[in-house]
């Protein structure tokens, strides 16, 4: 018994030593980060000091405050930064829909700015802007070094005013100018129309008026149609779509899905994510649907074409998106600014993440560049002639007044998608793909 309690009370012992051992090193390691963060804090106090007292100019301390954390924001990845208050209700301002400038999404790259995607009908994309294409100067001034808040302010300026901006572009042998004039931008969040039994949903931001006017516009569409009985399909138009607010994201990606995870989010600490379901509730009734993305659409539109294509309820089609899979947080701080912090990354429903690798698509269609017309002035090729054209033929005398009414209607729309096929070969691909669906689930 004695040697029991002994052999006990040595493993206590022995436990309670093996326990100082190895927590002694571990609290010495921490309070050495902690004063290595002390003495980096006094450098950086030691360097404000003597830039306030011995700078050949005074300089504006509040201004060289704001740089610091600035750069020390912007160190961390191209999303994260400092929003000093102007910007701040700028930021605010956008996610309800208008303001002012040139109507482009941007990020930076090896010091240039680089654009995400230009807006639908804005100045940026009347002169002709396009996505990854790189600005390397403003009105003149080189933008290499400046921090990404700062060239924004360069292209900032009173509405009705000019600026020059020179691009680099891929496939462009030399950087070229492009003139745009500054204009109030007011977003329409999502346009409606339809083509034939078809709805087509242009979606081109994701901000607080996003999921209402997709909702109001396709109930208001399937009436025109005259019920959902008479819907074939439904395309939703992410193209040059830079993204925005997470919660209508979701709130998009759910309109057309029943059950199952929307999105996740994991950030630094172990179990601290968050993870999105759907609701029961289909808008379009399990109608077919096509996703259309490009190197435009990032952000909550990736997190929308990734959700619908992981649960295989829709085709997405286009090319590979963006890849910005992370998601910023945005903190306000004293004096009216705020920071942009990088804290998660978002994943979809199958586990992936597309960080820096974006959404690919099911069926990747370029969308051709329009060629300029030809000097030596072309013939147009001749109409081919056929058995209807010639002179005395028989006519069909087996098909019915309502066969031929429903023969042309037939002929009408496939003509109708012939011509959108020039003016917008992705979109003509897609109705192609739904139309199919269409007739195989009518054939089933």
């Amino acid at each position: 018994m004695k040697k029991f309690v002994m052999a006990t009370i040595a493993g206590v012992l022995g436990g309670a030593l093996l326990a100082t051992q190895v927590a002694a090193p571990l609290l010495a390691q921490e309070r050495m980060r902690s004063n290595s963060v002390y003495e980096q804090l006094d450098l950086f106090g030691d360097v404000f000091e003597r830039i306030r007292n011995q700078y050949v100019d005074e300089p504006d301390t509040a201004k060289l405050i704001e740089a610091a954390i600035n750069g020390m924001l912007m160190s961390l990845d191209p999303h994260s930064g400092y929003m000093p208050p102007d910007d701040f209700d700028d930021m605010r301002t956008q996610t309800r829909g208008s303001f002012g400038g040139l109507g482009i999404e941007v990020t930076q790259e090896e010091g240039f700015i680089k654009v995400v995607t230009p807006m639908d009908g804005t100045p940026a994309d009347k002169a002709g802007v396009e996505p990854g294409d790189l600005i390397t100067h403003v009105d003149g001034e080189s933008v290499m070094g400046l921090t990404l808040s700062q060239a924004v302010d360069m292209m900032r300026g009173p509405v009705g005013s000019e600026i020059i901006i020179t691009v680099v572009r891929e496939g462009v042998s030399e950087p070229f100018d492009l003139s745009i004039i500054r204009d109030t931008i007011r977003l329409q969040a999502v346009r409606v129309r339809t083509e034939g039994d078809n709805v087509i949903l242009r979606v081109t931001t994701f901000n607080e008026q996003t999921f209402p006017n997709l909702r109001d516009g396709l109930e208001e569409a399937i009436e025109e149609l005259g019920g959902i009985d008479n819907l074939g399909g439904v395309v939703l138009d992410m193209r040059n779509n830079p993204g925005g607010l997470l919660t209508q994201a979701i709130r998009v990606s759910d309109a057309f899905l029943d059950q199952g995870e929307i999105v996740s989010t994991r950030g630094r600490e172990e179990g601290a994510g968050e993870r999105f379901n759907a609701q029961p509730g289909d808008l379009i009734d399990g109608r077919p649907l096509v996703v259309l993305i490009n190197a435009g659409s990032a952000s909550a539109s990736e997190i929308v074409a990734g959700a619908l294509q992981d649960h295989r309820r829709a085709i997405v089609v286009g090319t590979r998106s963006f890849g910005k899979g992370s998601v910023q947080t945005v903190m306000p701080l004293r004096g009216d600014g705020a920071i942009r912090l990088t804290t998660s990354l978002y994943y979809t429903p199958s586990g992936r993440s597309i960080q820096a690798l974006g959404v690919s698509p099911d069926i990747v269609v370029e969308q051709p560049r329009r060629q300029p017309i030809s000097e030596d002035g072309d013939e147009a090729t001749p109409p081919l002639r056929s058995e209807a054209d010639l002179r005395g033929r028989l006519d069909n005398r087996d098909m019915s007044e309502d066969e031929r009414r429903l023969m042309e209607e037939e002929r009408e729309k496939a003509e109708s998608v012939a011509k959108l096929r020039e003016e917008d070969y992705q979109l003509a691909y897609a109705l192609d793909i739904l139309r199919g669906l269409t007739a195989l689930n009518g054939r089933q």
